[in-house]
C-alpha cells in the first residue's frame, strides 16, 4: 500500500501539492486526472522520488520512504515519451535494469534472459526481441517501455500520461490492453492521465486534481454520476449550464421557467444546474415540466448523434446527444420544435456544494 499524507511541493512561489492525503491499496489501479498544471505529474514524480517534498511523508508497505532515493524504492516509471535507448535492441531495452543492477544483487544471464522473454511474450512481442526502437510503433514502443519497468519486479507501477503521444485508435487499444494485463499481475498502479475516458475506463478509483488540490476519490462510476462539486462535474465531460437561484426548494433557472424538481437547500440561493448532454430526454410533443426549443444543428458522430439546441426561453443553446437508433426514430430535423426533459439536472450553489 502506498500512503501520501499531508505532503506539499512547491516551484518557488507556485504551489503544485497542497497537503495532498491519499492511500493507494495493493492491488489497485489509480488514475490520477486533472487538467494541465493542477499537480498530477509531480505527485506521481514524488511518489517516485524524482522530486522531493517540502513537508509530509510517503510511506509503502507501512515504511516511511520520504527520504529514499528513487532507485530503492522499488518503483518501475514508464514516462510519457518511452525513453528507449536507440541504440539498444528492443531485448537489451528491457533488461536494461536488470543488467544495471550491482554485482551482488544482479540475476545471472541465463535468469536475465528467460526473464526478458518471458516478458517479450507477455507484451506479445517475442518476435521483435532483436529489432531496434526505430523501427517500431508509438504502440510497440510504449509496451516496450511498459516490459523494461516491469522486468525489475517494482512494487509499484507508474505511468505518467503513458499513452498521450500516440492516435487515437491505438490508445483505446493499449488502455484496454493495460487493463488486462494489470487484471493477470495485480501490481500496485498510478497513472497521470488528462483524458478523462481513459481514466473512467482504466480505472479502479480516480483521483480528480486541482490546483494541487484532490478535488474527489472515488470509483469511476462514483466521480462521474456522483461529482462532489462543480469542478468535478463540469472535468468529466460536456456539460449544459443553467444560472440561476434556488428559492423555496425550487431551481429558477430563467424569468419564465422554474425547474420542477424540489432541492434541499437554503432560502434564495444562487446557484449553477448542470446536465450531460446524454441526459437530456427529447420529445416532439408538448408535456408538464419540459422545456420547449428549436433544433438548430444536427451533427452525426459515428454511434452517436449531436444536436445543438435553442431554448425558447432565450437562454443559451444546448447540447444534447442521442443514440442512432433513437434519433432515428424520434424523426427530428434542423428548425423543429422540440420539448426536452431535464430531470436529471445537478444543483450546486455557489459555494460547490451539492444539492
Amino acid at each position: 500500500m502506498i500512503s501520501i499524507q499531508k505532503v506539499s511541493k512547491s516551484f518557488g512561489s507556485f504551489q503544485a501539492l497542497h497537503e495532498v492525503d491519499l492511500e493507494v491499496q495493493t492491488g489497485e489501479l489509480v488514475a490520477l486526472l486533472g487538467p494541465s498544471g493542477c499537480g498530477k505529474t509531480t505527485l506521481l514524480r514524488v511518489i517516485a522520488g524524482l522530486e522531493s517534498v517540502d513537508s509530509g511523508s510517503i510511506l509503502s508497505g507501512g515504511q516511511d520512504i520520504t527520504e529514499h532515493a528513487p532507485q530503492s524504492r522499488k518503483m518501475g516509471f514508464v514516462f510519457q515519451h518511452f525513453a528507449l535507448f536507440r541504440h539498444m535492441t528492443v531485448f537489451d531495452n528491457i533488461a536494461f535494469g536488470l543488467k544495471a543492477r550491482q554485482k551482488h544483487v544482479r540475476l545471472p544471464k541465463q535468469e536475465i534472459r528467460k526473464k526478458v522473454s518471458d516478458l517479450l511474450k507477455l507484451i506479445q512481442m517475442d518476435w521483435l526481441a532483436d529489432a531496434f526502437p526505430g523501427n517500431l510503433s508509438g504502440g510497440q514502443r510504449q509496451r516496450v517501455a511498459l516490459a523494461r519497468a516491469l522486468a525489475i519486479e517494482p512494487a509499484v507501477l507508474l505511468l505518467d500520461e503513458p499513452f498521450s503521444s500516440l492516435d487515437a485508435t491505438v490508445r483505446r487499444e493499449l488502455r484496454r490492453w493495460l487493463k488486462r494485463l494489470h487484471d493477470d499481475l495485480h501490481i500496485t498502479s498510478i497513472f497521470v492521465t488528462h483524458d478523462q475516458e481513459e481514466a473512467l475506463e482504466v480505472a479502479n478509483r480516480v483521483v480528480v486534481m486541482n490546483q494541487g488540490k484532490i478535488e474527489q476519490i472515488g470509483t469511476p462510476e462514483e466521480v462521474y454520476e456522483h461529482p462532489a462539486n462543480k469542478f468535478v462535474y463540469q472535468f468529466l465531460g460536456d456539460v449544459n449550464v443553467f444560472n440561476g437561484r434556488l428559492n423555496k426548494g425550487h431551481f429558477d433557472f430563467s424569468n419564465t421557467m422554474a425547474q420542477s424538481q424540489s432541492y434541499v437547500s437554503p432560502e434564495d440561493s444562487k446557484a449553477v444546474g448542470y446536465i450531460r448532454p446524454d441526459e437530456i430526454e427529447i420529445a416532439k410533443q408538448p408535456s408538464a415540466g419540459l422545456i420547449s426549443a428549436r433544433v438548430v444543428s444536427i451533427q452525426p458522430a459515428g454511434s452517436i448523434v449531436r444536436m445543438e439546441l435553442k431554448r425558447d426561453d432565450g437562454g443559451d443553446l444546448m447540447l444534447a446527444e442521442l443514440k442512432r437508433n433513437a434519433y432515428k426514430s424520434l424523426d427530428v430535423h434542423v428548425s423543429d420544435q422540440v420539448y426536452l426533459n431535464i430531470d436529471g439536472m445537478k444543483v450546486f450553489v455557489d459555494e460547490g456544494v451539492n444539492i
